[in-house]
């Protein structure tokens, strides 16, 4: 019990007392099942010592168990997922994660589900089997995030100020807080435009302090083109008629 306690203790500083509460509970658990497993134990030596001949008690609590296992087979499954998701930890509470074509925030893990806060705003419910057995994205865990632009200009450019785009980008790129210049290319040259792709980092895992510094960025390059003469390309077409 002390040391259970203390765990708990450690857990709630520092992973927050809503994570700790989950550890509480599945310590529960682990505690309760330790004390039953103990108790039936001792009962078994307590009649082993009087004389009584346990082997066919023995024998009956384990067929009594598979069957009691076999029909509780889904909730046992998704106790057993919690105990994986308590002992692994791929994500707690509070983390945004994604899993096939869901995400969310999450609330609460639960003895036999999770539950979540989706982005419009219900409640969703997963049964820790389908959790342990999908593929997670826990994105409150990313260290930063990268972001890959592509640009398109029009034709009409000079060779020089197509040369010193890159550079316009780059100082605007570093001159953004929390924003990491790594490249700018002119990648291609498309049916309407020629393309130039950037490759940047913003060093916060934050979603909206992530749309914060996008923004920033692509309303300084657009201020930025305004101020050169730079057009920005759309799609069109020219008809040529030979007579």
């Amino acid at each position: 019990d002390y040391v259970v306690t203390r765990y708990v203790a450690r857990q709630e500083t520092e992973l927050g007392e809503a994570q700790a509460e989950h550890t509480e509970s599945m310590v529960r658990i682990f505690r309760a099942i330790l004390w039953a497993i103990l108790w039936v134990m001792v009962a078994l030596f307590i009649l082993s010592n009087q004389g009584v001949n346990i082997t066919s008690l023995i024998a009956s609590l384990g067929v009594g168990g598979i069957a009691v296992a076999l029909a509780l087979q889904s909730v046992l499954s998704d106790l057993f997922a919690s105990f994986s998701i308590f002992l692994d930890t791929p994500f707690k509470v509070g983390d945004y994660i994604q899993f096939g074509n869901q995400d969310g925030v999450v609330e609460k893990i639960g003895i036999r589900s999770t539950r979540m806060r989706t982005m419009q705003g219900e409640q969703l419910i997963v049964p820790n089997q389908q959790l342990i057995n999908a593929e997670i994205q826990n994105f409150r865990r990313m260290k930063r995030r990268r972001e890959v632009m592509s640009i398109g200009v029009v034709y009409e450019l000079t060779s020089e100020t197509l040369k010193a785009i890159p550079n316009m980008i780059q100082n605007i790129v570093e001159s953004v807080e929390h924003a990491e210049f790594n490249r700018s290319h002119m990648a291609s040259f498309g049916d309407s435009a020629i393309l130039f792709e950037t490759v940047s980092f913003v060093d916060v895992p934050d979603y909206p302090t992530y749309m914060d510094v996008k923004q920033e960025i692509n309303l300084r390059i657009f201020e930025k083109f305004e101020q050169e003469g730079i057009g920005f390309a759309y799609p069109t077409q020219t008809l040529y008629v030979q007579k």
